[in-house]
């Protein structure tokens, strides 16, 4: 059965809603929690950027369901033995609740501490080498042995994580692209992605399961999962000015990777069309027509399916899909 979890968007959810939220998801029908790892809101408009952790334990303290960071990033704000810490403790006060989901990074959450701001191959790399620092220290702890590292970007000195899990978290890489979902199906447990076009997510999915293949592991194992940005209100008119709004960062059509300043985002996002918010997410006050989209994706394959909501409207958008989409997607 696909997991329907609610992505709490913590750029413009402030931690104790946040946590109110979620508990109201559970209590509606949705499975777990994904929440935003960021230093910064997108725009200022929206207003917050709580630390995740902090919320992720409120969030799992309060809930049965799973929880998890998308995505945390290991190359930049944290060193990956620091994340590695993290994500263990959480794990083991939550027993098979956690999982990592880890990312490349956006400039608008790193460059605060980051040297300087690589392209992006050399933020996949990055990435995937903090993958291996955490999965040895997982591995390695478990058996109660010390870790070493020296690598082209990391360094890490004999240690071990003195708090672990009885099962280390599974680690979910967040990606667009086929070749990096194919080194995740390798590395990792799976992925996690913003969704798109049919083509695009199948051939993500495809990508996944080959990699996961070439390293001899399960291929029908891996996580598949889907963040999906949604706006609905109870008039059309109303979930257009939400998305608008509220998540004007979502409906550009150009990567976003390099930006650094809400300030900066906000001036570009004077240019979006009420066109660009329907070509990037179902903009609609009918439920069925966000019930379509995920049905869609449950059909493609996904293992898991994490809805954010743009806009204010978080608690009656809530009551609203356990009403009328929740109970209706076929599995």
């Amino acid at each position: 059965m696909v997991q329907i979890g609610f992505a709490a968007a913590l750029e413009h959810l402030h931690p104790t809603d946040a946590i109110e939220l979620a508990v109201q998801a559970e209590a509606a029908g949705f499975t777990g929690v994904a929440a935003s790892d960021v230093l910064a809101p997108w725009v200022p408009g929206q207003g917050q950027a709580p630390f995740v952790w902090n919320v992720l334990t409120a969030i799992a303290e309060r809930t049965t369901g799973d929880v998890g960071p998308a995505v945390a990033v290991p190359t930049f704000r944290w060193h990956p033995a620091v994340l590695a810490q993290a994500s263990a403790t959480l794990a083991a006060m939550y027993p098979d609740r956690h999982w990592l989901g880890i990312g490349a990074g956006e400039a608008i959450n790193e460059h605060a501490v980051a040297r300087y701001w690589p392209e992006a191959p050399e933020r996949i790399n990055r990435m995937f080498e903090a993958i291996e620092v955490i999965t040895k220290l997982f591995t390695n702890s478990a058996a109660g042995k010390d870790t070493k590292h020296a690598g082209e970007h990391f360094k890490l000195e004999s240690t071990r994580l003195w708090t672990m899990p009885t099962t280390p978290p599974p680690i979910l890489v967040g990606t667009g692209g086929p070749v990096t979902a194919r080194r995740a199906g390798r590395h990792a447990d799976g992925i996690l992605s913003l969704g798109g076009p049919s083509e695009k997510v199948a051939a993500l999915f495809d990508r996944v399961r080959t990699g996961a293949r070439e390293a001899g592991k399960d291929p029908d194992a891996t996580r598949r999962v889907v963040q999906l940005h949604t706006s609905w209100a109870p008039t059309d008119a109303q979930a257009l000015e939400n998305a608008l709004r509220t998540w004007p960062n979502g409906l550009l059509r150009f990567a976003k990777a390099d930006l650094r300043s809400p300030f900066e985002v906000a001036q570009i996002a004077r240019m979006i069309r009420p066109e660009d918010a329907r070509a990037a997410m179902v903009v609609s006050a009918d439920p069925a027509d966000h019930l379509a989209e995920i049905q869609r994706y449950v059909d493609l394959g996904a293992t898991a399916i994490y809805v954010h909501n743009t806009g204010p409207n978080q608690a009656e958008w809530i009551e609203t899909f356990a009403t009328h989409v929740l109970p209706q997607v076929v599995h």
